[in-house]
């Protein structure tokens, strides 16, 4: 189906799910430009909120994000108070311009905290902001859901959940730290089915000692149960960066022809099941609103991958969350102890983050279409990169100011769009592979 080519994929290259990437934060940029940006919000502007909850009951080895135990309640009570107090300063600092389109809580897993608490940051959300007419989304970790949190979830307007599920096949969960039986997430599909909830699944390819077959099997179980999309992400080992990934033996993961053989593997399966490509790692079934956008070229990218949000600004709430402006990217606090100080002295959490200029806006929006439409009109302000390779490979065709990622191309669009990428280096190790 795709035709392997080493060299494209030996170069660690970013997602793209902002640019400049965090990897250009600073503290140079902080509290003072979110502030600024805040005050000058216009009164109907479409309004993103994401909420981070860095919890998780269990700490899965290969996971990448920013988490940890939610082994004591005074911890979580405090985190929650102090969530719900930053909640009121962003708001006040808006005195009531824009409006709420989306909310999303992510982590962790925001179904770490006590079904109370988790309710009461939703009304306070609803309490602060514009945002009752809203679409509420949360990932959940589905070990941890039950009847109780599903209908408290559908009474309180959640549109959609999407649950870390990884793989279906034991030996692979046991090797990464999540058990979590194939019963447990079918369980959950079907309670949340009946409430009216849509799900979303999130699996992974490239885990230690698992199989093509292994792969397969977990396609195959997530097709019979139908989630509404599926992400299906190469798994990405850095240990150098995240400790807890020292506890998965290296010398089981599959090498990179592997990799590539379960990415064009899931792939065929998911969309010979029906679901339509949403880039290359993602896929919904074709009524779901990010294939509708996917279609109509209305897809974007943000901190939460593929979207069919529109909003051009984000506003990151918790530790470590954080916030997109056209001319602004910024990151909270990342450690929830040094968050919370800040927010308690009723401060702006903000400690790091980027500039956007005129030129790494446009550079931006290249990398975007690239991604997200599969081609791109080159802004005459940016310099042409030497994609001479590509175009002798056969994966890109170029006509004037246009750019088109021809089907073969797919699994190196990350690899391409980065050649738009000002601020990668050629010796750049901290990102993961694009397969």
């Amino acid at each position: 189906m795709w035709t392997y080519h080493p060299d494209l994929l030996a170069r660690p290259v970013p997602r793209y799910t902002s640019y400049p990437t965090a990897a250009q934060f600073g503290g140079e940029v902080g509290a003072a430009d979110l502030s600024a940006r805040l005050e000058g919000v216009e009164r109907d502007a479409a309004l993103s909120l994401y909420v981070h909850i860095p919890y998780c009951h269990d700490i899965c080895w290969y996971c990448g994000c920013n988490t940890g135990a939610a082994n004591r309640s005074q911890r979580l009570a405090a985190y929650v108070e102090a969530l719900e107090r930053e909640i009121a300063l962003v708001a006040g600092r808006l005195k009531g311009r824009g409006r709420v389109r989306r909310i999303a809580f992510g982590g962790g897993s925001p179904n770490s905290l006590p079904l109370v608490d988790f309710v009461r940051l939703l009304q306070q959300l609803l309490l602060c902001f514009d945002a009752h007419h809203a679409e509420i989304s949360v990932e959940l970790d589905p070990r941890r859901l039950d009847r109780q949190w599903i209908s408290t979830m559908a009474a309180m307007g959640v549109d959609r959940v999407n649950l870390g599920v990884q793989t279906f096949t034991p030996h692979v969960q046991t090797a990464i730290g999540r058990i979590q039986p194939l019963e447990t997430v079918a369980r959950a599909v079907d309670q949340l089915g009946l409430s009216g909830i849509a799900t979303g699944f999130d699996l992974m390819y490239g885990l230690p000692g698992q199989s093509i077959d292994d792969l397969a099997a977990t396609l195959e179980a997530s097709v019979r149960l139908r989630p509404a999309r599926i992400a299906l992400f190469g798994y990405a080992h850095m240990p150098q960066l995240l400790p807890r990934q020292r506890r998965i033996d290296a010398s089981a993961l599959p090498d990179l022809p592997t990799r590539f053989a379960m990415a064009a593997q899931g792939y065929r399966t998911l969309t010979a099941a029906g679901y339509d490509a949403i880039g290359f790692d993602h896929f919904a079934q074709p009524r779901d609103s990010i294939a509708r956008a996917a279609a109509e070229g209305r897809l974007r990218r943000n901190f939460q991958g593929f979207t069919d949000d529109p909003a051009d600004i984000l506003l990151g709430l918790g530790a470590s969350a954080i916030s997109q402006f056209p001319d602004l990217i910024v990151q909270n606090e990342k450690q929830a102890g040094p968050w919370r100080e800040r927010v308690e002295a009723g401060e702006i959490s903000a400690t790091r983050g980027t500039l956007r200029t005129v030129e790494d806006q446009r550079r931006g929006r290249i990398i975007e279409a690239l991604l997200c439409q599969g081609h791109a009109r080159i802004d005459p302000a940016i310099p042409l990169p030497d994609l001479s390779h590509f175009d002798r490979l056969g994966l890109i065709r170029l006509s004037g100011d246009q750019l088109v990622l021809l089907p073969e191309a797919l699994p190196y669009a990350r690899s391409i769009a980065a050649c738009f990428d000002a601020y990668l280096q050629p010796a750049e190790r901290r990102f993961s592979h694009a397969v």
